[in-house]
């Protein structure tokens, strides 16, 4: 499976998901196409190294390209020149957040891999950054009545990340919500042993994380059978 990630838009949290839910899930490395926010971690491609990420995906069965929202616009154009070398991905995964600009960049998203010819089935909307009471059909019947009119990607309802702070706090950690849950660490125990303040700050960080990552990994592996099921 090889998977991209795109958006026109920014903080619709690409980075986030391709790290955290599709990365984890796939065993793969995460590559990123972005010249501003290169400290997200992953291998760096310029969007002007098209050619070579081609050679990485014909050659790799399993892939997940990060497409940083400064690079978008270069990168469809090297799709354009570059021809049906979007059918080297199996899939394109579209964030989106509530905000209705957000909401029309992803239609114009999906109307520029449209064009391109991606076929509707390769195009997934992740209806992103919902609160545990948000309801997905209102919060963007934009999306819902595009992809009903144009027929031109897959939306289920199901498919919503819920905010969670863990993902805030693995920045800080440095690690992924998987690398979290795999620590098999006895943060309490070691909290009780700590001999000074950082040490101790660490342990109650891990032990908050852990906590908060079993409910995001949860939806995560829901999220992930909706989308590629």
């Amino acid at each position: 499976m090889r998977v991209a990630v795109i958006n026109f838009s920014g903080n619709v949290g690409k980075s986030t998901l391709a790290r955290h839910l599709l990365a984890p899930r796939l065993n793969t490395e995460l590559i990123t196409v972005e010249t501003i926010n290169a400290d997200e971690g992953g291998e760096s491609i310029k969007a002007s190294q098209y050619d070579e990420l081609q050679s990485h995906l014909l050659t790799n069965d399993v892939a997940v390209i990060d497409i940083g929202a400064s690079n978008i616009e270069a990168f469809i154009h090297a799709m354009t020149q570059y021809r049906r070398s979007h059918e080297d991905f199996d899939c394109f995964v579209v964030p989106v957040v509530k905000e209705s600009k957000q909401q029309k960049d992803t239609i114009a998203t999906i109307d520029a891999l449209s064009a391109l010819g991606v076929p509707a089935k390769k195009i997934r909307v992740v209806f992103n950054k919902l609160a545990i009471d948000d309801d997905v059909h209102s919060e963007f019947g934009a999306i819902f009545g595009y992809a009903t009119e144009e027929k031109k990607c897959v939306v289920r309802p199901e498919a919503a990340v819920f905010e969670n702070d863990v993902f805030e706090r693995s920045k800080a950690l440095s690690k992924t919500i998987s690398e979290i849950l795999a620590d098999i660490t006895d943060f309490r125990a070691r909290l009780k042993e700590a001999k000074d303040d950082h040490e101790k700050e660490h342990c109650v960080q891990m032990i908050l994380a852990k906590r908060l990552a079993d409910s995001a990994n949860e939806n995560l592996d829901a999220v992930y059978k909706v989308l590629f099921k």
